[in-house]
């Protein structure tokens, strides 16, 4: 298994890939919590705020670590679901932002 896979599976199986759903909007953010930060990811959209995931696209790889967290968590049902009030969007949205 290589360092990646190993990466992957740890995140899933510590619970740190998060889907925050704000209610009651039914908004979702996903983020996952990585080595020093969380990250937010679109997993529609195939993005992640890492730096991996930018230097990877400017080599053509397609994706992350992150974002295969996600869909191996998607997969195994595996995501901690997170439910705030649409009140919180705004805050949340500059905590995440500002941690970028």
């Amino acid at each position: 298994m290589n360092k990646d896979s190993e990466r992957i599976k740890s995140m899933v199986s510590e619970n740190r890939v998060k889907l925050h759903i704000f209610e009651p909007s039914q908004r979702k953010i996903w983020t996952v919590v990585g080595k020093s930060k969380e990250h937010w990811l679109d997993p529609d959209a195939e993005y992640c705020s890492c730096n991996g995931y930018y230097f990877g696209r400017l080599n053509e790889k397609t994706t992350c670590y992150h974002l295969e967290s996600v869909y191996l968590a998607q997969r195994e049902n595996k995501i901690e679901q997170i439910v705030f009030s649409d009140d919180e969007y705004g805050d949340f949205l500059s905590g995440l932002i500002s941690d970028l």
